[in-house]
């Protein structure tokens, strides 16, 4: 899926929306010639144009088109600013995948009012500056043209917060009169880790290259370099961490009168103690038989529970501070499926030169065909022999396995397929536009990612040749509802994938997120989280699900989900081997195992898709993944008993990492939280 464009607030102008009748396409703004002409882009491609331009009567306008693998942005953002340059009025129109991109903003008598898709509201304007919900990236850009205004670089925000710059880094870019100096800063306040953007040497707005880039269409072709200058300063904080973070102990560590999570025998035990020395676990057993070795840090597990550190078999890494995040969750590992090859490389090094506080992370290369919907990071092939050659490049790169994308040939899959699995890949991914998902595992697929592409089997014949774009989401949510899962198409892939051990790797957070809620509702995911966030994180997370297409209603949406959760349930009764992963922000993975359990899952077999199963993916299951003597020390401590509240695994009091202990209040702070989970 790969739909995080997470930039905090120049991210919201993704994700905004609400189902109700909306501005048509036609009847938005035209940009004039003169307008400034943005090209939004990513490794993979060319993804739509922003224009930006100022009226006669000095309002601020804008127009955005943009389509991510059919996912359609058509809006439009005027602004009239006051003395102070700050928003007096603001009017957002269009469309987004969540349906009506409908917002106002005024200011008047010292009041401000506001109504988005999400929310309305009333505050003290107060030299505040209004942050959009959505809109084009020009509303991004005025905020960060006020922000760098500022003498002490501090402002203000609505409906909530404050946000301050400093500044990262300087780049020479452009040739002869086009050459000029861009400063990057970053921007604390909008997002759990910083955001970055480009600003001349007169701070007017240039640009951003996180995950997408929206560039002055005369300097597209600086991307990459600007993307490497900003990696390079994001990269210089990453060592602090380290040294205020991990605590390194002088000698054993052990773990007294604790619950254990036993994942290899899918069993909790209580009363145990587990020692840890020199990065290797050392002894497991009862408390009353284990005694800690002299000289040994004891740690009180009364009332709480060891497991061996959870994973996230899905999660594209979004910065360094991911890796902060994903620690405070007591996630130690995760496989990235996808990503800036680059910059997942990057991180490996950094990571092994002790550079970098990280879990441990097995990626694969993501491989697409060229057009319309081909994927932002994609490294793309326009023959068979392009597809088999960037197999081979995978495995130089040291990646664990291949994701095959919607726009590949599917022709190309026989020979790419057989080429990963000599170089001993692992194979997943979506199922190129054409054939369907038992197609996939016919010509060798290991895994099928997420929920929809195993329902696509069943889906009608004229969703499968445009099945790279939106239908692979509005197919499933108009017809998902009345597939049989013991008819002909749904037993047939079941039992494949059982006889086979395929993997599933459903990410189904990312569905309920699609289906489910309306703008404005705060997904289960991430309701243990309000009041911890960013005020604009929070509200981003409040975007709702995909509007639904013409006939169909977001209660045929919510069927389609029940009917994929039940889905769930029978894959796994069938022996299909499944592991959690969340496709978001990561904050998703313990709601993910509460779906599973919701779907027939015992507690202990939903912890072990987060612990046994996906070590066993990648082939490090004799090394972790579970508590047994000779394995890593990658091992989280949580209050409370999942083995009665999955629930409770959001309470992480210490991760360990290698060996190495490190504080989850302490790296929630670190990774812009401002508490506990609820």
């Amino acid at each position: 899926m790969y739909g995080k464009v997470l930039l905090g607030v120049l991210g919201a102008v993704l994700l905004s929306g609400a189902a109700l009748a909306q501005t048509p396409v036609a009847d938005l703004a035209k940009p004039p010639a003169d307008a400034r002409h943005f090209i939004i882009a990513s490794p993979g491609g060319k993804h739509g144009d922003s224009w930006s331009w100022v009226a006669a009567d000095g309002t601020r306008m804008a127009r955005e088109s943009m389509n991510l693998r059919g996912q359609v942005w058509e809006v439009d953002y005027a602004g009239k600013p006051g003395p102070d340059g700050l928003p007096l009025a603001v009017t957002i129109r269009g469309a987004t995948p969540q349906g009506d991109a409908a917002e106002t903003f005024t200011a008047a008598g010292g009041t401000a009012q506001w109504k988005s898709p999400v929310d309305a509201g009333s505050a003290m304007a107060g030299g505040a500056f209004y942050v959009s919900q959505g809109g084009p990236m020009d509303a991004s850009a005025w905020f960060v043209e006020r922000l760098l205004a500022k003498p002490d670089k501090t402002l203000a925000l609505l409906p909530g917060g404050q946000a301050r710059a400093e500044k990262a880094a300087s780049l020479e870019i452009g040739q002869g009169a086009q050459r000029q100096t861009v400063n990057l800063w970053a921007i604390s306040g909008i997002s759990n880790s910083p955001i970055f953007a480009w600003a001349d040497a007169k701070d007017r707005f240039f640009g951003v290259t996180s995950g997408l880039a929206w560039l002055p269409e005369a300097y597209a072709g600086e991307r990459q370099r600007m993307q490497d200058a900003q990696a390079a300063a994001a990269a210089k904080q990453a060592p602090g961490f380290i040294k205020a973070l991990v605590q390194a102990p002088a000698g054993p560590v052990a773990f007294t009168d604790v619950r254990i999570f036993d994942a290899d025998n899918l069993r909790f035990v209580s009363d145990q103690t587990v020692i840890v020395d020199k990065g290797l676990i050392t002894a497991v057993g009862p408390a009353a038989s284990t005694k800690a070795p002299a000289g040994a840090r004891v740690i009180d597990g009364k009332g709480k529970t060891l497991t061996p550190g959870l994973w996230d078999s899905h999660m594209h890494v979004g910065d360094d501070y991911t890796g902060l995040q994903e620690l405070s969750m007591g996630v130690t590992s995760f496989r990235d499926p996808g990503n800036n090859d680059a910059l997942t490389l990057d991180r490996r090094t950094r990571r092994a030169a002790g550079q970098l506080l990280f879990p441990n992370v097995y990626s694969s290369a993501l491989i697409d065909g060229k057009g319309p919907y081909t994927a932002q990071v994609a490294n793309v092939a326009a023959s068979e022999a392009e597809a088999v050659a960037l197999v081979a490049a995978a495995k130089a790169k040291g990646f664990v396995g291949v994701k095959f994308y919607g726009t590949l040939n599917p022709a190309w899959l026989p020979a790419a397929v057989a080429e990963a699995h000599r170089l001993g890949l692992h194979v997943h991914g979506h199922i190129p536009a054409g054939i369907r998902p038992l197609d996939a595992i016919n010509a060798g697929y290991d895994e099928v990612t997420h929920i929809n592409w195993v329902m696509m089997q069943a889906m009608p014949d004229n969703i499968i040749p445009v099945s790279n774009g939106i239908a692979r989401f509005q197919g499933p949510g108009r017809y998902a509802k009345d597939v049989d899962l013991d008819g002909p198409a749904m037993k047939a892939i079941i039992e494949a994938m059982a006889k086979k051990k395929v993997y599933s790797d459903p990410t189904m957070v990312a569905f309920e997120g699609l289906y489910v809620p309306e703008n404005g509702d705060l997904s289960p995911s991430y309701t243990p989280f309000a009041g911890t966030l960013p005020p604009a994180t929070e509200r981003a997370f409040r975007s709702g699900g995909f509007a639904p297409p013409a006939g169909v209603t977001r209660a045929d949406y919510r069927a389609s989900w029940a009917k994929m959760v039940e889905l769930l349930g029978h894959m796994h009764k069938a022996g299909v081997p499944i592991v959690a992963g969340t496709d978001g922000s990561g904050l998703e993975l313990v709601h993910e195992l509460e779906i599973y359990v919701e779907a027939g899952f015992s507690p202990a077999e939903a912890l072990a898709a987060a612990t046994i199963v996906p070590a066993r993916l990648v082939g490090q299951a004799a090394k972790t993944g579970s508590i047994k003597v000779g394995k890593a020390a990658d091992l989280v401590l949580v209050e409370g008993d999942p083995s009665t509240r999955i629930g409770d695994l959001r309470q992480t009091r210490l991760v360990m990492l290698d060996g190495q202990l490190l504080d989850a209040d302490a790296l929630r702070k670190a990774a812009g939280f401002s508490g506990r989970p609820r």
